[in-house]
């Protein structure tokens, strides 16, 4: 798409896992910060989630930040149910996380709130293209070892609460 098209920016929405055990199903989480946290050079002495050329996280562009928060809480502002919007660390990798341990490792090696599963490889490309980006999720579940369950049964809310901003925007 960025070789093809005259982009202005790139906006992904999509579902997430909770890393944040104060997230709920519906919650969203805005993308500061982005990262793969399953590339591992840790062999060759690099942090895990490093990648040479591009560093270990993927930084959203600052103006889309302020304005899609400022959109939610325009949204917050008219509704009764307010949205509940964390801003911080998103982590990508190529496995649906359904496990506690790997929950709590990811939470705690990349502060991360949230997993998910595309969200570091559109933020690399972007970056390598100089193209600024924000990722934003909604709840859909939390690895307890039946969110796969819980996918199935919220994915539908959580579409429809990135539907509602990306109408907004």
């Amino acid at each position: 798409m960025i070789d093809n098209y005259d982009l202005e920016c790139v906006i992904n929405i999509g579902s997430a896992g909770a890393l944040n055990d104060e997230l709920d199903i519906g919650d969203i989480v805005i993308g500061k910060r982005i990262v793969h946290h399953d590339f591992d050079f840790t062999a060759f002495g690099c942090e895990k989630g490093y990648i040479s050329g591009a560093g270990k996280f993927f930084k959203s562009d600052e103006k889309l930040l302020k304005k899609i928060s400022e959109i939610i809480e325009n949204i917050n502002e008219n509704e009764e149910k307010k949205i509940k919007v964390i801003v911080g660390n998103i982590a990508s990798g190529d496995i649906f996380c359904t496990d506690l341990k790997m929950k709590d490792e990811i939470r705690r090696e990349f502060n991360a709130e949230c997993v998910e599963m595309e969200g570091a490889a559109i933020a690399q490309v972007c970056y390598l293209d100089n193209v600024p980006f924000i990722i934003i999720r909604s709840i859909s579940d939390s690895p307890n070892g039946n969110n796969e369950i819980d996918f199935k049964k919220y994915l539908r809310c959580a579409s429809e609460r990135c539907a509602e901003i990306i109408e907004k925007i």
